[in-house]
């Protein structure tokens, strides 16, 4: 029987503050806020983080899977899944897959995934959901729509959750939808979505679910439900019998806001945080149809609460100042902003193993690390003599570095790295997440996958540096 064996979740350095919508747009206010993306990450990006925290410590070799979900992904017509598997510097024989355009993939994919298990085709297979969504400015959605990842491990070992049961149906709806050529998320009228949509939805879901295992409301210690806004996910509970302060899990909406796809799955991260052995949960999602299971923990569950997940993130933060940054972030607004440099899929293609899955060569002779990879050592100068070695989860430190207030940026000033791997190297990149006052040599920083400029519809990714972050 397949089961999860381990999770990770991001969710980006910025906050707005919903206050900032409000003043611009006028209306009723809305409290709290939300996590917004970078302008240098995108679902992509995001997955890659989540990725990355899920498989601390675990055998990339042993992942047979990767099913990404989003309803975001920058490309239409290329595999976004491939890209994060490069990136994740998973076996070049696994199987990859995009699961789009509802806000129910993230689940969708994960019964593909459970699936995959049963049937012997895979043994482990990694579920990655990401979203950043837009709203359209002065409505609801924009102060709604935050930005974040959520990944689950699915395998038949080292449990630390048992699926115990599902149920799945389909409904066809016009409640929220975009159009190919849509920048903005479209929805129908409120009353009519939420009620015969969202509501009704998870309700015959969980009704069916719990019939079928003979199961009430009460024998749940948590409750993990897709939240359409924290008012409706408390009415939601009212109306599926579960007590909303006691099993209702947090929905995180007045700090992360309402992340699509990646919401449920990450709403189910933070209930592992805290679960003890032997609790059930009751989890359920919502997007053209519900999917609803039941989950019990297992003892393996305190072996992996270390993990980077909702509680190393969510207290970490900065503000964005203003609604006009965030704006232009999204593209929503133009700032100067323009590359001299033109992207070339051939050189993409061929240099991937190093900027993308981020493979320096450790020299046999001297062992010291060169990047990028190259024929000779530019320590001792031997020749052809490289093993290739990951470096994108080492530890480093920041050896020099210097600000460019000219150099093409949306977050003006370009800071350019030198790092020193702790475990020997160095490495050359830009820094994020960053504030540009409170920066040292010698700071401890990390690496971070983003995305560096995009032209002739080819949006290139690479790796740069981040402080680590602290609460």
């Amino acid at each position: 029987m397949a089961g999860i064996i381990s999770y990770g979740a991001y969710i980006p350095i910025y906050r707005l503050n919903r206050e900032l919508i409000w003043l611009t747009w006028g209306g009723m206010p809305v409290g709290g806020e939300k996590a917004v993306a970078n302008f240098d990450e995108d679902s992509v990006t995001m997955a890659v983080e989540a990725g990355n925290n899920c498989l601390s410590g675990i055998d990339r070799d042993e992942v047979d899977g990767l099913f990404l979900a989003s309803t975001s992904t920058p490309y239409k017509e290329k595999q976004c899944a491939g890209l994060v598997a490069e990136a994740l510097d998973l076996k070049r024989s696994t199987r990859t897959a995009d699961f789009t355009n509802s806000l129910r993939s993230g689940t969708i994919a994960m019964r593909a995934a459970m699936d995959a298990i049963a049937a012997g085709s895979a043994k482990k297979v990694l579920v990655v959901a990401a979203d950043c969504r837009l709203g359209h400015p002065s409505t609801e959605y924009e102060a709604a729509f935050g930005d974040g990842a959520a990944a689950i491990l699915l395998g038949n070992s080292g449990i630390i959750a048992t699926i115990d049961g599902s149920h799945t149906h389909y409904n066809d709806i016009m409640d929220m939808w975009r159009l190919d050529s849509d920048k903005f998320v479209r929805t129908w009228e409120d009353r009519f979505i939420i009620t015969h949509g969202y509501i009704d939805n998870i309700h015959e879901a969980v009704k069916a679910l719990l019939e079928e295992h003979s199961l009430s409301p009460a024998d749940f210690s948590k409750a993990i439900i897709y939240a359409y806004d924290a008012r409706r996910h408390t009415q939601l509970a009212k109306r599926l019998n579960l007590d909303a302060k006691t099993q209702l899990q947090d929905n995180m909406f007045t700090t992360v806001g309402n992340t699509g796809a990646a919401y449920t799955l990450m709403m189910l991260v933070a209930a592992f945080e805290d679960a003890k052995p032997g609790e059930r949960f009751l989890v359920a999602n919502y997007g053209d149809g519900a999917d609803a299971f039941i989950l019990t923990t297992t003892d393996a569950i305190e072996n992996v609460k270390e993990r980077r997940g909702i509680k190393y993130h969510l207290p970490s933060k900065m503000p964005l100042p203003n609604y006009d940054k965030y704006l232009r972030y999204r593209g929503l607004i133009q700032g100067y902003f323009h590359f001299e440099n033109e992207s070339s899929a051939t050189i993409s293609w061929r240099d991937r193993k190093w900027n993308v899955s981020c493979r320096g060569g450790k020299c046999l002779s001297c062992g010291n690390i060169n990047f990028p990879p190259q024929r000779v050592c530019m320590y001792c100068q031997s020749k052809d003599q490289f093993e290739e070695v990951r470096l994108a989860e080492r530890s480093a430190k920041l050896f020099t570095y210097s600000k460019d207030f000219l150099g093409p940026s949306l977050d003006s000033p370009v800071i350019l790295c030198i790092l020193d791997f702790d475990e020997g190297g160095r490495f050359y990149a830009q820094m994020t997440d960053r504030d540009p006052d409170k920066i040292e040599d010698g700071m401890p920083v990390e690496l971070t996958f983003r995305w560096m400029h995009s032209e002739r519809g080819i949006r290139n990714y690479y790796w740069k540096c981040r402080p680590l972050r602290v609460a």
